[in-house]
């Protein structure tokens, strides 16, 4: 697992599976374009919906419970990568959002 910055993600090759492990409740703000929202407390039951032959990136507020998942999934083989600063980060950096 590797934190990188919300310039890797934005560049990041397009067969990453990105994923947005907030609680839906925290959406409001808006998420990266490319993101799946795929919440932390559900990560055990929908495993089956990322594909381990792909990169995951994971993507939260502040980007500790992102790095939780990461290591997760790193532990579970999949090759998964945290984005530094999380959401707050992103937005402060003016990258552009989607809102749900």
């Amino acid at each position: 697992m590797r934190e990188i910055t919300c310039t890797e993600v934005l560049n990041a090759d397009a067969s990453a599976q990105l994923i947005d492990v907030r609680e839906a409740n925290e959406l409001h703000a808006g998420m990266v374009a490319a993101a799946a929202h795929l919440p932390m407390s559900e990560l055990t039951a929908r495993l089956g919906e990322l594909d381990p032959s792909r990169r995951v990136i994971a993507v939260c507020r502040s980007g500790a419970r992102s790095a939780s998942v990461a290591e997760a999934l790193t532990a579970a083989g999949f090759e998964c990568d945290t984005m530094g600063g999380g959401m707050i980060e992103w937005s402060a950096q003016g990258l552009p959002v989607r809102f749900l």
